[in-house]
């Protein structure tokens, strides 16, 4: 019988949302996805409620939302700590040395058979083997995490630049040859427009990347603030409803980072198809 309210609330989201999706406007879409998440979180509470689940195992959403309220100071420091310090400004470093990079490789035949087949070997390489070393070499702050992460997004990103570089059709390039064009004219006026749907590929892929390593960086070695910090001694304390709270901080910002580069991404590769609207 304790089953039937889980059931009865299921049922009736259902039945709601087939209705809604009859009709295909941006606010029934909108109304869709709420009317999902808030299902998800109701039938949360009611399961952990009504089975008595222990907070160890799994806290309800009422205790992670009085977490978050009740640690706001510590969530922001922590936040700035990985988030700003660890994995931003070290996936805008990786990002900056892998375009770079991905241009001296466009440029040399020697480094396009050299430095490839080792980027792809280091990608493969597991981030916990990775971690441990790179706190030992730059220590305990920030800038430890911030290694992580740019060994983590840089050779994503040079991989995709490299295809976008090489994406443009022969017969442009030779049109831009007959104009007796130099290699950094091409480049400006020609290659990097053609690459910018493959960077911003390579730049949507690592936002989630930058975003774990950082944070899998710190259960290696952190000063005493930061998610990956904070989630090992709650851990530790069975303070489980703080875990699900740095969880949803980082869930929160995750969607807001990758958010803001497909909105860029959308300003500057407008002329792509993949950003015209769809008909039909």
């Amino acid at each position: 019988m304790s089953a039937l309210p889980v059931i009865a609330v299921w049922l009736g989201a259902l039945a709601l949302n087939t209705w809604l999706s009859r009709f295909d406007t941006r606010a029934t879409r909108l109304a869709v996805a709420l009317i999902f998440g808030a299902t998800i979180l109701i039938l949360w509470e009611m399961i952990v409620r009504i089975y008595a689940i222990p907070p160890v195992i799994l806290p309800a959403p009422s205790q992670i939302g009085a977490s978050f309220a009740a640690n706001t100071a510590i969530l922001w420091t922590d936040f700035v700590q990985t988030i700003v310090k660890g994995a931003l400004t070290a996936w805008l470093i990786g990002a900056l040395a892998a375009v770079l990079t991905a241009i001296a490789i466009d440029r040399s035949p020697f480094l396009q058979r050299g430095l490839l087949p080792i980027g792809n070997f280091v990608a493969a390489l597991p981030i916990v083997g990775i971690a441990p070393i790179l706190v030992m070499w730059f220590g305990f702050d920030w800038q430890s995490k911030a290694a992580v992460v740019v060994v983590m997004v840089f050779f994503p990103i040079l991989v995709n630049m490299v295809a976008g570089l090489a994406a443009t059709d022969p017969m442009q390039r030779d049109l831009m040859a007959t104009w007796a064009a130099p290699y950094w004219a091409s480049l400006w006026k020609l290659r990097l427009p053609a690459a910018m749907p493959f960077l911003f590929n390579g730049l949507k892929i690592t936002t989630t990347l930058a975003l774990i390593g950082a944070i899998v960086a710190e259960f290696f070695g952190s000063p005493t603030k930061g998610m990956g910090f904070r989630i090992s001694t709650a851990v530790g304390r069975l303070d489980l409803p703080l875990v699900w709270a740095e969880i949803l901080v980082a869930a929160i910002a995750g969607s807001l980072f990758y958010g803001i580069v497909a909105l860029i991404e959308k300003k500057v590769t407008f002329w792509h198809p993949s950003q015209r609207p769809q008909r039909g």
